[in-house]
């Protein structure tokens, strides 16, 4: 999608996990080696677009506190010349591009969940929203409670079980109760999360991440 636009787009297969998941357990000092990868790995682009908000809140927020932690001047100044070049797909589309229509085409009923660091960290606000709602035969439903925690939360899941699953149901009920065929989002931890609700509960229901209906065209189907 990211072509179709007219940019040069390249994975490198050198990169790893962000960190986040050791970070946020209290592992912090073990997560340094993966900020100091990530940071090897993509500095000398001009901008690292990713499909995981908390990827990139990681990045941005606690970044610099590894850096910190990790005593290392140096790092600190390179993850503070690399973190705003740092962009949740859609924030970088609307926000840094300007751009709402991508030329997408997708014929099916979707409803959007925003995940909890697109909207109180990163704060992307209406950004999937205005994409979305320039996709070409989409039919775009609004999800009620839309800004409840669907219930992942990283290790909370695993640690707060009950707690989890009970907001897990909550969600996948307002999901179903837009009669919606997809739900889509910007986080893959929460579509993994809630997809699997959704086909445990045999619901019909497929979670799509946003990257694939706005790569989606009329000639692809």
């Amino acid at each position: 999608m990211l072509e179709r636009l007219g940019h040069e787009v390249e994975f490198p297969f050198a990169q790893t996990c962000c960190g986040q998941m050791h970070f946020n357990t209290g592992y912090q000092r073990e997560a340094i080696p993966l900020v100091r990868r990530f940071v090897e790995v993509f500095e000398p682009y001009e901008v690292v677009v990713s499909p995981s908000a908390s990827c990139v809140g990681m990045v941005r927020e606690l970044y610099p506190m590894a850096a910190g932690l990790a005593g290392d001047e140096g790092l600190r100044e390179r993850v503070e010349a690399l973190a705003p070049r740092v962009f949740e797909l859609s924030e970088f589309l609307v926000r840094r591009l300007g751009v709402e229509d991508v030329g997408a085409y997708y014929p099916h009923r979707v409803t959007y969940h925003p995940t909890c660091h697109s909207l109180r960290m990163l704060k992307v606000g209406d950004a999937p929203l205005r994409l979305l709602r320039n996709v070409r035969g989409i039919d775009l439903v609004e999800l009620p409670e839309a800004e409840e925690c669907c219930g992942f939360g990283g290790t909370f899941a695993v640690k707060n079980a009950d707690t989890s699953a009970a907001m897990l149901s909550d969600k996948c009920h307002n999901i179903l109760s837009t009669g919606a065929e997809i739900c889509t989002m910007v986080d893959n931890s929460c579509l993994m999360h809630i997809g699997g609700g959704l086909r445990r509960g045999r619901a019909g229901v497929e979670t799509v991440h946003l990257a694939q209906i706005l790569a989606s065209t009329e000639e692809r189907g």
